[in-house]
């Protein structure tokens, strides 16, 4: 049974401007970096309200099968507002991947290629906002 996102891995052939490009668009450092010293093949940053990991993996490391091309799965992070991470991500080099597209009431989507390759989803989900008000609470 699935218990919860533990850790998301974006690829990069340059691990350090993908980790400055991050730490940029998060407002955050990297906590984690292996190797401790020199170049990383590793980094981590801890994510939102429940502290969720973004890990950004030197590509040479990648599984095989590992592709550049567009697919899979996208993971979309809640945003409080939609439009305004959208531009600062685009204002940062990304390309729209979808744009803004309403979902339903209290649902709306977007995703970006960031400027290694992966796909980064935001999203606006009601449902996101009912668990983490029944949290607080």
């Amino acid at each position: 049974m699935l218990r919860g996102l533990t850790t998301i891995s974006f690829y990069a052939h340059d691990v350090v401007a993908a980790r400055d490009w991050y730490a940029e668009f998060l407002g955050v450092r990297a906590y984690f970096q292996r190797p401790e010293q020199g170049d990383p093949a590793y980094v981590e940053f801890r994510v939102g309200d429940y502290q969720h990991e973004l890990g950004i993996i030197d590509a040479r490391f990648a599984p095989d099968g590992w592709s550049t091309e567009d697919g899979g799965a996208i993971v979309y992070w809640a945003v409080d507002d939609l439009e305004a991470t959208w531009e600062r991500l685009l204002e940062m080099g990304a390309t729209p991947f979808e744009k803004p597209t309403g979902r339903g009431p209290g649902f709306v989507t977007a995703s970006v290629r960031d400027p290694f390759g992966n796909i980064l989803g935001v999203m606006v989900n009601h449902h996101y906002m009912d668990v983490l008000a029944g949290r607080k609470g």
